[in-house]
């Protein structure tokens, strides 16, 4: 079983530390209820005990640029966020089944850091001055080692009841920026070797990409040539996507790969306009 650590609104398929029947659970609910807001909804899912809980909740992240995307897009008509509405729709339908959980987002689940050592976490922060507003950014990696540097991880770590093993898991997921993703190196887009300016670029010339942002008004895509260039949000049309990702929690996100065609080339505003050929 693979032992790398996915977004658990965008993998289709498998999620370490399951077996195959309870990662179609989640993606079953996933796809029923919306994204998942953070890693306590997990409990929610059919036939994700304690245990499969505590197995798989390190490997899973949830991408808090993704969520707040999501909730920005799906307001009611009284200016209610999506956010609130599934968590009435959840109460109202799951009295009992499964205990409540506090649909918050929580900065601490795009990490690696497991659900179980976010009091130590939560407690090192403390320790050290910072928030979790800064994980992932330099700020951050200046505390840490400011701190690190005056008594060590070991005696850090006595200090807060934990072990240096553990807190380095910690001090490795608040250091890693947000993009940081295990599976960079194993899945990059393949640009065309003869494209690597703006200038290259054709009108008609058809590229591949790795999405790197969505927005309300379309998807930037990463495409080589040092500027992101922008599908307009009228150009991904359901016809370009397959069956799963036409369920409202599967739009396009960080890190899908995606082919292209170029429609539009601003060179002095540096603009790059895309349509969606097709999600690979």
């Amino acid at each position: 079983m693979s032992g790398i650590i996915c977004d658990v609104n965008l993998t289709r398929r498998h999620i370490a530390g399951l077996n195959a029947n309870r990662a179609k659970n989640i993606i079953e609910w996933r796809e029923k209820n919306g994204p998942f807001i953070n890693r306590e909804q997990l409990k929610k899912v059919k036939g994700l005990g304690p245990k499969s809980f505590q197995q798989c909740a390190g490997f899973v992240r949830i991408n808090q640029d993704y969520i707040r995307t999501f909730c920005s897009q799906h307001t009611d008509s009284s200016g209610q966020s999506q956010e609130t509405a599934m968590v009435t729709n959840e109460k109202l339908g799951k009295k009992k089944n499964k205990a409540d959980v506090t649909l918050i987002p929580n900065p601490l689940d795009q990490t690696c850091i497991h659900p179980e050592s976010y009091d130590i976490a939560v407690r090192f922060l403390s320790f050290i001055g910072g928030t979790v507003c800064e994980i992932g950014k330099p700020e951050m990696q200046q505390k840490i080692n400011v701190s690190l540097g005056k008594e060590g991880i070991e005696k850090t770590a006595e200090r807060l009841q934990t072990t240096a093993h553990t807190l380095q898991v910690i001090i490795d997921g608040l250091s890693q920026p947000k993009t940081f993703d295990i599976r960079t190196d194993f899945d990059k887009p393949d640009f065309k070797r003869s494209i690597v300016c703006l200038e290259d670029l054709q009108v008609g010339t058809v590229l591949t990409g790795k999405v790197e942002n969505a927005t309300l008004f379309g998807v930037f895509v990463d495409i080589g040539v040092g500027k992101a260039g922008l599908i307009p949000i009228r150009f991904i049309t359901e016809a370009k996507l397959s069956k799963t990702k036409r369920r409202r929690s599967l739009g396009l996100g960080p890190g899908e790969k995606v082919e292209v065609k170029v429609l539009n080339v601003d060179i002095p505003r540096s603009r790059i306009s895309l349509d969606l050929l097709r999600v690979l």
